[in-house]
């Protein structure tokens, strides 16, 4: 909970550019795990996980684009990247 902490408060003193990094970031991740389910295959699993990838990442996009609190938007940062992580992370490893 400390990492938590620690980390949304520099999110919060940085929040401009944290956002903008964000934004990058989530995009970036998110396209290499797309690229990996593609490779993959068409079938319906995989279009379910590029739905779930595309979907999450294009949900941090919206908090941003919507000026939520910044806590949310924090949050939806980090639900974003852990998800394309975990995607990405099982079709490295299996």
């Amino acid at each position: 909970m400390q990492l938590y902490q620690t980390l949304f408060l520099k999110f919060r003193e940085m929040y401009y550019a944290s956002i903008t990094i964000g934004i990058i970031a989530s995009s970036c991740i998110g396209s290499i795990a797309a690229m990996l389910i593609l490779m993959n295959g068409y079938g319906i699993w995989q279009m379910l996980q590029l739905f779930l990838v595309v979907a999450v990442a294009m949900a941090y996009n919206a908090t941003v684009l919507a000026q939520l609190r910044p806590k949310f938007i924090f949050n939806a940062l980090l639900i974003s990247l852990s998800t394309s992580m975990m995607v990405i992370t099982g079709y490295l490893l299996f």
